[in-house]
């Protein structure tokens, strides 16, 4: 063996040496990787009262469940927050000049961006996001309210309640300690084609991620929320407070004198309130409706109560035109936990502005029909399509959704009033309907006439003492009538015939839709004449009554004639109620009203208790 070849198997061996670790190193698997770190999912979790029991738990499964839809089984609520907590309203400007309609609704709670006292705070709904420890540092969050011009949503801090706009950023150290939020409604639902009360609150949060670390994320949370609606009240549910227009004069002195009995009679505790309003007017009934709003707390519910300005036009001024005297539903009403609330369209038909007072809208009391439940009851207003009241202010009891209203034909009346001629008491053995109604009976009014003149009273007298006025000249006109002559009148007999046919249709209308039966529904007696072309009750109406307690009437006293000791009118409406367990007290009313053209529902309002009944239950 040569040098070279000796000199090149040693290379070789060299090379082999080095070169075969290597090539069995390569050829064996590569060791795993290490794993990738594992985040744990994003913890971003609004949280309301879905399960409505006046509380956020942040443990129970329920206020999560389905938080994003609303219906009757779940979904959380929230106050339009319309009262004056600290009573701060003014009624007039700075000059001392009155404020005119269309700026007095302006003022409220709402209308500013700062909590006002903790009786305000009380009427905010609350809301939490769920704390997130771990949330990454260079996180942000946010609150995305899907409409903001219909509510306003606080933050808790250090400072008490901020307002927040939509969107506002959430820092991480709040997001890693919870959110306490609170929400207002600015305003409540007035026309289902604007809003129809509902809101959606995201909370988002954001995160850009970190190089070689975690990965970047936006994760949210909705919670959709409802704004209570305005509910109008019934005449089952006792009353709290009685109010008048204080008018000077005896006669309505006498009148508010004997409602304050009847309400002694009704155990009830405070007196009637005589009010003092613009126009000494005297239809208290008629310039303002009550109600209320309310959501969960938890005692039950949370009360705002409502006090609806009449939208009667009384003038075409631009920025007044309104009833003068609804303006205490702003200068003498609202206050704390008390809103007032106005609408109305200026341009509304003159010629049937009396539908729009609020004699003409009452509460039909709790009934199930038809496969259906109302446990509010549903609104009763009188109007057809050729003669209904302001369609704006129809619009907004309609967007409300719990009181569904039943319309019947009033037309027929001169005042055009549902009071005229119908009411509702208590059952006494509630059923289907926890109501009694009360329906005028012109026919039963002319059969007690009958029966007397029957019985030898033919020339008892009607009406003794009392007079009429003559509203073109002012003169008193004797009111006086024998049996006999009432019911030889023509034009009265044919006017009560009217009614009665008229009456008639009401009822089906409210039998078709209620449900009442013929032996639910009592007939109250008084006839009817023709004035100025329309209806009017020409005994005192005593349907037109003040209902106290579902129980116990404070109504206007009939005059009817005074035979063996006692007025038959009087007897048979006693008797009638009386079989039910209803009581009656008789209020002077003739001067005061009758010959007005009303009665003691009309010159009266009431606050009444709040329903156990909850809107948002089925």
């Amino acid at each position: 063996m040569g040098q070279n070849e000796r000199m090149l198997r040693s290379s070789r061996a060299r090379w082999l040496a080095w070169s075969l670790p290597l090539a069995v190193a390569c050829s064996q698997p590569a060791p795993p990787a290490p794993p990738a770190p594992v985040y744990p999912a994003p913890v971003v979790d609004l949280r309301a009262d879905n399960n409505r029991n006046g509380t956020i738990d942040l443990d129970d499964p329920s206020e999560d469940r389905d938080e994003d839809t609303w219906n009757l089984n779940h979904g959380a609520i929230f106050l339009a927050n319309i009262d004056d907590d600290l009573v701060a309203c003014a009624s007039r400007d700075a000059a001392g000049k009155l404020l005119p309609d269309v700026e007095l609704p302006k003022c409220n709670d709402a209308a500013n961006e700062v909590i006002d006292g903790d009786d305000d705070l009380l009427d905010l709904a609350r809301l939490r996001t769920v704390p997130w420890a771990e949330v990454p540092a260079e996180a942000t969050g946010s609150i995305v309210v899907s409409k903001p011009g219909f509510v306003r949503v606080f933050k808790k801090t250090s400072a008490g309640f901020v307002a927040i706009d939509s969107g506002a950023e959430l820092t991480a150290a709040e997001i890693a300690e919870g959110v306490e939020l609170a929400v207002e409604g600015k305003d409540v639902v007035r026309d289902l084609a604007v809003w129809n009360g509902l809101v959606d609150l995201t909370f988002r949060v954001s995160f850009a991620g970190v190089p070689g670390g975690r990965p970047a994320f936006t994760a949210e949370d909705k919670v959709r929320m409802r704004v209570a609606p305005v509910l109008l009240q019934h005449h089952l549910l006792a009353a709290e407070s009685v109010l008048a227009t204080n008018i000077p004069g005896t006669s309505a002195t006498r009148f508010r004198d004997d409602i304050d009995q009847a309400m002694v009679k009704a155990k009830m505790a405070a007196p009637l309130t005589a009010m003092n309003v613009p126009d000494y007017d005297p239809w208290t009934q008629d310039f303002f409706e009550t109600g209320y709003m309310s959501m969960p707390s938890p005692a039950g519910q949370h009360v705002i109560r409502v006090a609806i300005r009449s939208s009667n036009i009384s003038r075409r001024a631009a920025t007044s035109p309104l009833r003068a005297a609804g303006r205490v539903v702003f200068t003498t009403l609202r206050g704390k936990d008390v809103a007032g609330l106005q609408e109305f369209d200026p341009r509304a038909p003159r010629d049937m502005d009396s539908l729009n007072s609020f004699g003409n809208t009452e509460t039909i009391p709790p009934f199930a029909h038809g496969g259906k439940s109302w446990p509010l009851g549903r609104i009763l207003r009188g109007s057809t399509p050729s003669f209904y009241p302001d369609k704006k202010l129809a619009a907004l009891f309609e967007a409300q959704g719990v009181q569904q209203p039943v319309l019947i034909d009033t037309s027929w009346l001169l005042v055009g009033h549902v009071d005229e001629t119908v009411s509702f008491v208590a059952a006494e053995a509630p059923g289907a309907r926890s109501f009694l109604l009360l329906a005028n009976d012109p026919r039963r009014a002319k059969k007690l006439l009958e029966d007397a003149r029957a019985a030898g009273h033919g020339d008892t007298k009607v009406f003794v003492g009392k007079s009429w006025i003559d509203h073109e000249s002012g003169d008193e006109i004797p009111a006086e009538k024998t049996i006999a002559a009432l019911l030889d009148d023509p034009d009265l007999m044919a006017a009560s015939a009217a009614a009665a046919a008229a009456v008639d249709a009401q009822i089906e209308v409210l039998a078709r839709e209620t449900g009442v039966t013929t032996e639910e529904t009592i007939p109250i007696p008084f006839l009817h004449w023709a004035v100025f072309g329309g209806s009017v009750a020409y005994q005192p109406g005593i349907v037109n009554a003040l209902v106290l307690d579902g129980t116990h009437l404070a109504a206007p006293d009939p005059h009817g004639p005074a035979i063996d000791g006692g007025d038959p009118f009087k007897k048979d409406v006693e008797a009638s109620l009386g079989a039910h367990g209803i009581s009656v007290s008789w209020v002077e009313d003739w001067d005061a009203y009758h010959r007005n053209l009303g009665e003691v529902h009309c010159g009266s309002n009431v606050f009444r208790a709040i329903p156990t009944a909850k809107w948002w239950e089925k």
